[in-house]
C-alpha cells in the first residue's frame, strides 16, 4: 500500500497538534499549520523540495508574525480585581468618627468597620476617605 505524501504531512500535522494540546505551547500549532500547508502543496502536485519549503516558510512566518502579536496582547490584558482587592483604592464616607482605634464607614454601599492608617489621624462623619487596605473585616483608611 502506497501512501501519498499529503497524507504523511497530515499525519505530521496531527502529531504536532498533540504536544500543542498537552503543553499549550502555540509554536507546535504553528508548525502544524505549516504541515497542513505542505500537505496542500503535495496534494496539488508540488515536489518534495516545494513541500519542505512551504512547510518551513509558513511555520517561520507564523512564528515571526503571530508570536510577537500574541505576546503584546498577553502583556496588555486588563487586570480585573475582585473581592477585597477591588475595594482597595476606593473612596468611602465616614459614618461614625474614624481614628486609630476604630469607627464606621460606608464603602461600596455597605457599612464597614474602619480604622485610620495613621493612629494620630481622625476623620469626622461626612468626610470622604480612601481605603488603603482591608485587614480582616476592617477597612484601613486615610
Amino acid at each position: 500500500m502506497d501512501i501519498d505524501a499529503w497524507v504523511w504531512w497530515l499525519i505530521g500535522a496531527v502529531g504536532l497538534g498533540i504536544p500543542l494540546v498537552l503543553t499549550a505551547l502555540p509554536e507546535f500549532g504553528m508548525f502544524a499549520v505549516g504541515a497542513v500547508a505542505a500537505a496542500v502543496t503535495a496534494a496539488v502536485g508540488g515536489g518534495v523540495v516545494a513541500q519542505v519549503l512551504v512547510f518551513v516558510i509558513v511555520s517561520v512566518a507564523l512564528i515571526a508574525v503571530v508570536r510577537p502579536i500574541a505576546n503584546r496582547h498577553r502583556d496588555q490584558r486588563p487586570q480585573h480585581r475582585s473581592g477585597i482587592e477591588a475595594l482597595k483604592g476606593r473612596s468611602a464616607v465616614v459614618l461614625e468618627r474614624v481614628d486609630g482605634s476604630g469607627g464606621r464607614i460606608k464603602l461600596a454601599g455597605e457599612i464597614w468597620s474602619a480604622r485610620t492608617l495613621d493612629s494620630d489621624t481622625s476623620f469626622e462623619p461626612g468626610q470622604s476617605v480612601d481605603v488603603v487596605d482591608i485587614d480582616g473585616a476592617t477597612a484601613v483608611v486615610m
